[in-house]
């Protein structure tokens, strides 16, 4: 696709993405810079992405009548899913019948909307590196797991999730049951199935984000950005930065196993690579085929953020990976579980040098949610890492009663 059109005219290029919170609005703003016209779906009405999108369309995303329907009275080029509770086996239909072309693909969208897709293809497909790991259907499976090997300390996370919902360690016998049902209650759809992990004694983690864009000779090229790092906190990601310095062999290590991985999901965008790195060991952890939380700092830190290399990537445009500057980013959490809630504090935030923020506008806060982001630019990143933290913590989220 090199023909861009107008919108909202019989010649517009249209996107329809399927999901539509921080990521997806960040992308539909990058869509719509290139003229594109734009389809925001999501399963609430008004979604980060449903604000500033052409049309809003709110439906069950796992219902396969439902987004046959949508996708059939919309008639999108693309459609690109931004989250994973989603009806993959049907977008696999309609992209084989030539209806639509999926993004990356649609067989990625399938094998990524759940960590066992992923982790068996990156495994026992590719042979990659990664944690040992089982996938259990009950408690006394996740405990029959943990006693023949898997052992203590380990990590549970349901198969279909985001932002690490779901997501425990296991110290003890004492904790399994517990992290069973944080599991059960944190899956995007009920899907009552796990995966437990051995735990790695690693350095560090990173998103290594990796692009699959069209060369100026027609071909599909692999591009990689600057390591980010990041701090999860119960698997919700808190705090990255870019760069994240590693070793060169570790780092030469980190991308053929994102090269390899992507280049068998195919298709073209960028995709989120998660890694965890001990010297200059690497293993594989998840990836996702679309933009990823930790690299929101790339809206601080590249002359494309990752939303303009995937807007460019899908739409067969180049891209430029470049690093523009060291930064940061920190999570702001809504603090209470309150509808509409205000800010105070943004101007005080803003004060902080070298900072930006992006409040989310999700119309629904909760005391966890992530609500909005600090970003910081530096000379270093331990300089970007206190401004962003520092702006964070100024923006007082607070329910109105």
């Amino acid at each position: 696709m090199t023909r861009l059109g107008t919108p909202l005219s019989p010649n517009a290029t249209r996107v329809m993405l399927l999901g539509s919170g921080e990521l997806g609005k960040e992308v539909l703003i990058a869509l719509q810079r290139l003229g594109v016209e734009t389809i925001a779906v999501d399963r609430y009405e008004n979604a980060p992405g449903q604000q500033v999108a052409h049309h809003a369309r709110t439906i069950t995303m796992s219902d396969p009548a439902q987004l046959r329907a949508l996708i059939e009275a919309e008639k999108p080029d693309l459609v690109v899913p931004e989250i994973e509770a989603i009806a993959t086996p049907l977008l696999e239909e309609l992209e084989a019948a030539g209806v639509v072309r999926v993004i990356p693909t649609a067989r990625a969208a399938r094998l990524t909307m759940d960590r066992e897709g992923i982790r068996r293809l990156a495994a026992e497909t590719l042979g990659l590196p990664t944690s040992p790991y089982r996938f259990c259907d009950s408690l006394d499976e996740l405990q029959a797991a943990i006693d023949a090997g898997i052992g203590y300390p380990c990590i549970v996370k349901p198969v279909m999730s985001s932002s690490g919902k779901g997501q425990s360690k296991i110290d003890g016998p004492a904790d399994v049951k517990k992290a069973w049902d944080y599991a059960m209650a944190g899956g995007r759809v009920s899907h009552g199935r796990v995966i437990v992990e051995g735990f790695i004694d690693f350095d560090y983690e990173i998103t290594l984000l990796t692009v699959r864009a069209r060369a100026a000779d027609g071909s599909i090229q692999t591009q990689f950005c600057q390591p980010v790092g990041h701090i999860q906190v119960s698997g919700d990601y808190v705090e990255s930065w870019q760069p994240h310095p590693m070793h060169p062999a570790a780092l030469e290590k980190a991308q053929d196993i994102a090269r390899k991985v992507t280049a068998d999901l195919g298709g073209q965008g960028l995709f989120g690579v998660e890694l965890f790195v001990k010297g200059e060991q690497v293993w594989f952890s998840e990836v996702s085929p679309r933009p990823h939380d930790t690299g929101l700092v790339t809206l601080a830190t590249q002359w494309q953020s990752e939303f303009e290399l995937h807007a460019r990537a899908i739409l067969g445009l180049p891209v430029d990976t470049t690093l523009k500057s060291a930064g940061a980013s920190a999570v702001i959490y809504g603090g209470a579980d309150a509808v509409g809630i205000v800010f105070d504090g943004v101007d005080e935030a803003l004060a902080v040098p070298g900072t930006d923020l992006r409040l989310f506008g999700k119309p629904e806060s909760f005391v966890k949610r992530r609500m909005g982001v600090a970003l910081a630019h530096a000379d270093d990143v331990e300089t970007a890492r206190r401004r962003a933290k520092e702006a964070a913590s100024r923006v007082r989220p607070r329910r109105v009663d």
